[in-house]
């Protein structure tokens, strides 16, 4: 579905990544896991378009997204899920929802805007909204329970679970997401995690940048891991979990 070739991405004049590799098979949960710094976020955000790489190539299936912009890129169904949350804090928590699925709307009511009447785009869109609203409720309802509650306002699982709900807006083929267990109680990330596992049991592929590395690697496929810029490791997710260089630097021995 997704492979990185030889990727090189600079802040400034620092290079965040020194020419990773990176291949994700269409159904996989993927983790990417490393310190702080290790370029983990960076990778995400290179695919995503928020940063262009200076060399190197990103192939989606089977075509070159290097240098598209993160909108167009959203429409391909790719669809990230940022660090930190990022939602809306002043709009409700439907509102929220309905923002992750605008490009793709638009985009749809672009293509019928000579053919059919304001009425009808109109339908079109709440249709389609309607949709994504529904399974987005479905996964969590508690979003359903507070739609009309300014997402400021929730804890900060449920914020998670609203960002998450978001980027599901968009009927992504490959979800990116950024340390979803950031801040949060462990409960709150067991629950977090479940969802993800859920989300990749509909169809979804999954491709994880986590803190928290040994649940990362108890929950996918492969797995990658990154330092100072560089794959150090790669492998499925259990020979990682025994692996013992990863059992010393990121698993507490």
């Amino acid at each position: 579905m997704l492979e990185l070739i030889n990727i090189h991405t600079f802040y400034g004049q620092i290079e965040a990544l020194k020419g990773i590799n990176i291949e994700i098979k269409y159904g996989e949960i993927v983790c990417l896991i490393g310190n702080n710094g290790a370029g983990k976020s960076t990778t995400l955000m290179t695919i995503s378009g928020i940063m262009k790489p200076l060399s190197g190539d990103i192939m989606f299936e089977g075509k070159s997204i290097k240098g598209i912009s993160p909108h167009s890129i959203v429409k391909m169904g790719i669809s990230q899920v940022p660090e930190g949350r990022r939602i809306f804090p002043k709009l409700t928590v439907k509102e929220n929802l309905e923002m992750g699925a605008y490009s793709v709307v638009s985009d749809q009511l672009s293509v019928f805007k000579k053919l059919t009447t304001k009425n009808r785009q109109q339908t079109t869109q709440n249709k389609e909204l309607a949709t994504q609203l529904e399974k987005v409720f479905e996964l969590f309802p508690v979003l359903k329970e507070r739609h009309k509650q300014l997402g400021g306002t929730l804890s900060g699982g449920e914020q998670q679970m609203l960002a998450i709900g978001r980027s599901l807006m968009s009927n992504p083929k490959l979800l990116l997401l950024d340390e979803p267990s950031l801040g949060l109680a462990p409960i709150i990330v067991s629950k977090i995690f479940k969802t993800i596992n859920e989300i990749n049991r509909e169809g979804v592929t999954v491709l994880l940048v986590e803190q928290n590395a040994r649940a990362a690697l108890k929950l996918s496929h492969r797995g990658y891991v990154l330092e100072n810029g560089r794959i150090a490791l790669e492998g499925k997710g259990e020979e990682l979990l025994n692996n013992e260089q990863v059992k010393k630097a990121y698993l507490g021995g």
